[in-house]
């Protein structure tokens, strides 16, 4: 099975499967001298992490972080990064009935297909546990590009939708990432109500990027809305990609698109102008539904747990294509 790598300069290898011995993750291209610290390292992880958000999985992990190589005394070695979180809350019974059983719109019945087998066990590969891997990937991304703020949120979810970009990145969303919080409690309710009948939705999530520097991007088949689209439609519920505008072009005209550069979010010809970056990601609702949601232990909606994971996509995204370009200098 290929397809397991991302990114050229910084480029991630991710490993393991969802009811396996543990997750895990090589990280190659890091720069050596880049301060490490595993207490942020591991907040990362805590916001993806299971069980810990009302109206989400009852699955419970620690996903505790081992670092196996490339940092000594608190410093990246510039060597090849490995970093595993092990499993320790699996069930794997609540997913027997799934062995013979594809879930539409889940990789259960093509992974079937494709290879002749495949783990039912949570998913296995397919899991949204993968996206450990993603999350860490993130985290050492973050320390080539540290002056770069990537913020997600969500934009809806269900009924509730929140138009306008939030003013300060650096404010906490909460929980479930909306940026109106007085809706907390709503929401938590409308989640745990959605469980309790076994149903899912889905939803869409804007990401802001500041500070991003200009010249990012390797046309004509590297661009960086090409990499940004690669990068985030491979996380495994999303199912579109915009940015800038998007959608709205089509209703518009070239002078009023042309009127304000903004509505080419931040980037021109697939390269970074420099100016902010606004995207938007549309996630599907979960595939496990009916009764087989009421017995597992699944997510009615998956995107609150995978903010964390968006955002650690496009920092990859970056920072490869940071060191893309700075392997220009002379």
């Amino acid at each position: 099975m290929r397809g397991n790598s991302f990114g050229k300069m910084f480029s991630l290898t991710s490993f393991g499967e969802s009811h396996g011995p543990a997750m895990g993750v090589v990280i190659d291209g890091v720069p050596a001298n880049l301060s490490f610290d595993l207490n942020v390292l591991q907040g990362e992880l805590d916001r993806r992490a299971p069980g810990k958000i009302a109206g989400t999985t009852a699955r419970s992990e620690s996903d505790t972080a081992e670092v196996l190589s490339g940092i000594f005394e608190g410093k990246t070695l510039g060597t090849p990064i490995a970093v595993i979180v092990r499993n320790t809350n699996q069930k794997s019974a609540d997913y027997d009935k799934l062995k013979n059983d594809y879930r539409p719109g889940h990789a259960d019945k093509t992974t079937q297909l494709k290879y002749g087998i495949r783990d039912h066990r949570g998913g296995g590969r397919a899991s949204g546990r993968e996206t450990v891997s993603r999350v860490i990937g993130g985290y050492f991304a973050s320390l080539v590009l540290p002056q770069v703020k990537v913020k997600a949120f969500v934009s809806k979810l269900g009924p509730f939708a929140y138009s306008a970009l939030p003013e300060n990145l650096n404010s906490s969303f909460g929980p479930y990432s909306f940026p109106d919080t007085t809706k907390n409690d709503e929401i938590k309710n409308y989640l745990e109500d959605l469980k309790s009948k076994g149903e899912s939705v889905g939803g869409t999530v804007r990401i802001i990027v500041d500070n991003c520097p200009v010249g990012l991007g390797e046309p004509a088949f590297d661009k960086l809305k090409a990499d940004f689209a690669k990068a985030l439609l491979s996380i495994g519920a999303v199912v579109s990609f915009s940015y800038g505008l998007g959608e709205e072009m089509a209703n518009m005209t070239g002078s009023a698109v042309s009127a304000n550069a903004s509505s080419f979010g931040g980037m021109e010809g697939g390269i970074s102008n420099g100016e902010r970056m606004v995207m938007t990601i549309t996630f599907k609702p979960t595939s496990t539904v009916g009764e087989k949601a009421k017995e597992g232990r699944h997510d009615p909606c998956i995107i609150p747990r995978a903010i964390p994971v968006v955002e650690a996509m496009v920092k990859i995204v970056l920072a490869d294509h940071f060191l893309r370009q700075n392997a220009y200098a002379i």
